[in-house]
């Protein structure tokens, strides 16, 4: 059952040890088959060391419930499938503890819109959620994490702001594909550690200009892009 995505969610998963995303086993990537309502995420717990497409479970969207697989899926499968079930263009989620996308988080800060670098990839600042209250903490917990998430987005475009830090957590980032958000997830920790080294630098340092901000991000993103090459 879906082969080939269990094949390219477990080559993400690898990619987030490998890129130095995720440590021990902090860290899960998942991908959806909308056709089936079926989404493969990661199994809880386990070392990226050996992993194969096999050990990937499969769980449904609406319910949760594992369809295929020996082992638990990862702790987290509940917020994935909260974002899966509100942002409808994406395809691919990955969650990591990445150093420096932890510490904004940590410090339950925005990471600022500083330089072009992040205006490639962002349309503005990327988001810190609120705290989670203790009744959503002690609820239904990997849910609300989802739900608190969708709540930070009321007024953004998932696909234009890729990533989130939850409130004293760590970050969520996502794509089109399970490749996608892994992609996501390195910009986000690379722009993260650049915010961290400007703001050491000049404190004062003010929010890059709007219009260079929207030439950057534009000229990769819409109707209007001209980065790169065309599609064969």
């Amino acid at each position: 059952m879906l082969e080939e995505l269990k094949s390219q969610v477990c080559e993400a998963n690898l990619r987030l040890a490998h890129e130095g995303l995720a440590v021990q086993t902090w860290g899960n990537a998942s991908g959806i088959d909308r056709a089936s309502g079926l989404v493969v995420i990661k199994p809880s717990g386990v070392s990226y060391v050996g992993m194969t497409a096999a050990q990937m479970v499969v769980v449904e969207l609406i319910s949760g419930k594992v369809v295929e697989g020996n082992l638990n899926p990862s702790t987290d499968t509940a917020t994935h499938l909260e974002l899966y079930r509100s942002f409808s263009a994406v395809g691919g989620i990955a969650h990591t503890h990445s150093l420096y996308a932890t510490a904004w988080a940590q410090a339950q800060r925005d990471i600022p819109m500083l330089g072009t670098t992040q205006a490639d990839y962002f349309a503005g600042p990327v988001p810190c959620t609120r705290p989670m209250t203790a009744a959503e903490i002690e609820g239904d917990y990997e849910r609300n994490t989802g739900q608190v998430i969708v709540e930070c987005f009321a007024n953004r475009d998932p696909l234009h702001t890729p990533a989130v830090l939850v409130s004293s957590h760590g970050p969520f980032a996502w794509g089109p594909t399970v490749a996608k958000a892994v992609d996501a997830a390195a910009c986000l920790e690379y722009v993260a550690h650049l915010a961290i080294l400007a703001q050491q630098l000049n404190p004062g340092v003010t929010a890059l200009d709007e219009v260079l901000h929207k030439k950057h991000f534009f000229r990769k993103h819409g109707q209007g892009a001209y980065y790169g090459q065309p599609e064969p």
